[in-house]
């Protein structure tokens, strides 16, 4: 069986308050942000986090993704980029690199692949995980907490993964308590 997903990111500015979704179904999807970003990396760590949230599955993963920046880093420049020590063809570092080696970790010993899907056009898992991802951003930037962030992987007979929540800002961009969350659905 092969599990069939979507993955988005937003950000509001660019770089901005961003966010990042991936979706599978109303079941089992998640989305979390950072307070200043840009939208590659949420589209980035949209990826990241599903490929994390479906590590303990033995089944191939269909990422449907608007975005060919991603796409082409981890199915076409990521191999040279490495070789050269993360390096661009022009010598100059590759951005989102930490990123992109969470990714490239996350994909050792997985099978999957990506398909383009245009954003935007009413692709019915592809607007899911956006108007998550979008409002993950803009829960960040009324500075309230994302709630809710996801079930995380929640499929019957498989093991129940939490969803991360608001994840991988540092402290200092963090929002501080909410006196009332913000929900999305």
């Amino acid at each position: 069986m092969t599990i069939r997903a979507a993955a988005d990111g937003s950000a509001l500015g660019n770089p901005g308050p961003a966010g990042w979704a991936w979706y599978v179904d109303d079941t089992s999807w998640a989305a979390g942000g950072w307070a200043h970003a840009t939208n590659n990396q949420g589209e980035l760590m949209a990826v990241l986090q599903l490929l994390r949230a479906t590590e303990h599955l033995d089944e191939d993963l269909l990422i449907l993704c608007d975005s060919q920046y991603v796409i082409n880093c981890v199915s076409k420049w990521m191999p040279g980029w490495k070789r050269k020590g993360w390096r661009k063809a022009d010598g100059k570092p590759v951005l989102n690199v930490e990123l992109l080696k969470e990714i490239d970790e996350a994909i050792v010993g997985r099978r999957f692949r990506f398909e383009w899907v245009k954003g935007h056009i009413g692709h019915e898992l592809n607007e899911a995980a956006d108007a998550r991802a979008r409002a993950a951003a803009e829960a960040f930037q009324r500075g309230s907490a994302v709630v809710p962030s996801g079930p995380g992987w929640a499929r019957a007979g498989d093991p129940v993964v939490e969803a991360p929540g608001i994840q991988w800002a540092p402290e200092s961009e963090r929002p501080g308590p909410a006196s009332s969350a913000a929900s999305l659905f």
